[in-house]
């Protein structure tokens, strides 16, 4: 099938790219610059030039394609809320375009449900945290309101997405490592965060993509409960640095807006999805991207 994915050119989305042309899908790329039109095009994908902060972009891939991959989503810190709404409001745009034609559409999210709440690992049956001043982003909320008007829709929960370049929020972690000359972590570094290697993530969206049930969650998690005193200590041997525990309310002086984060629980399970999928992740653990982080 032609799969039009969003956020072609980052991170996740471009890893999900050359799954899908390595498995024989043809794929329009949604490009916002030459670079990334050029790098699209390199890989054999067709080029799609516009924003999914313009409506008549997302409608446009839509019409041209099979099937949908919505990674894209401007990871902003400073003004999430703002970043969560406009990824918001791009599902909704897509889910309008793709409505009546039981084409699948899937969504990106994180492991923020009710599970992790309750202090357990999250499964793919618990069902998201609602979306509030303290989790803002309410893609799944997007998604489960398009399957209600009978689309095709489901999501995949992503965790920390890593290679030996970027290991999703354990990458300012480690730029802060840097800056302040300490990997820290907060009191006993006891809360754990899920992870999986980029190329085991792109593997989940294609499976899911092929064999898309209605409202069903996958959760893409290769590793299920790394602790943060655990990540702490590996970004502290890779960069040669000491490792200290620092209290909650020196925490946000340090950390900045990560400290925050650090305090969540965000780890999952994916036993459902491995036997659903026929999944099995094959790649580098993040503890070993970590002790092979380049750029250093």
């Amino acid at each position: 099938m032609k799969v039009f994915v969003t956020g072609a050119t980052g991170f996740i989305g471009s890893a999900v790219v050359r799954e899908l042309l390595d498995a024989g899908h043809g794929v329009l790329g949604l490009a916002r610059s030459d670079a990334g039109a050029e790098s699209l095009a390199a890989m054999g994908a067709g080029v799609l030039r516009g924003d999914m902060e313009h409506p008549e972009s997302l409608r446009s891939g839509v019409a041209q394609t099979d099937a949908v991959i919505h990674t894209a989503f401007l990871h902003d810190w400073t003004n999430f809320a703002a970043s969560c709404a406009m990824d918001r409001q791009a599902i909704e745009t897509i889910g309008h375009a793709i409505e009546g034609s039981n084409r699948p559409l899937l969504v990106s999210s994180g492991l923020a449900t009710r599970g992790i709440a309750s202090g357990r690992p999250a499964t793919e049956n618990d069902a998201p945290l609602p979306a509030s001043p303290e989790f803002p982003r309410a893609s799944e909320a997007a998604a489960e309101t398009l399957v209600k008007r009978g689309v095709n829709a489901a999501v995949v929960r992503l965790p920390q997405v890593h290679n030996t370049v970027k290991q999703g929020l354990v990458s300012y972690m480690v730029a802060v490592a840097r800056q302040k000359g300490v990997s820290a972590y907060i009191d006993d570094g006891a809360t754990r965060w899920s992870a999986v290697h980029i190329t085991d993530a792109a593997h989940v969206f294609r499976l899911a993509l092929e064999k898309c049930e209605p409202g069903a969650r996958y959760h893409a998690v290769a590793e299920e409960a790394l602790s943060q005193r655990t990540m702490a200590e590996a970004i502290g041997n890779r960069l040669k640095l000491p490792v200290i525990s620092i209290s909650a309310d020196e925490a946000p002086e340090h950390f900045g807006f990560l400290a925050r984060l650090l305090g969540f629980e965000l780890f999952g399970s994916s036993t459902l999805t491995r036997a659903k999928l026929g999944w099995n992740p094959t790649g580098p653990d993040l503890l070993a991207d970590i002790a092979s982080l380049q750029e250093l």
